[in-house]
């Protein structure tokens, strides 16, 4: 499952971990994130992320 970096604040969601603070459980690919999920750094949505590699 690939990374995806915020491109606002660099934060990367990484899909073994999911998102704890947000209830997203890991193992999550981050394209099965909820729509209204946003970074938990910033608070940029989404369409902010970039894939990495």
């Amino acid at each position: 499952m690939a990374k995806y970096r915020c491109e606002v604040c660099n934060y990367v969601y990484d899909p073994a971990l999911g998102d704890p603070d947000s209830n997203v459980p890991a193992g999550t690919p981050f394209e099965k994130l909820p729509d209204d999920w946003v970074c938990p750094v910033c608070g940029a949505d989404k369409s902010q992320f970039v894939k990495e590699g």
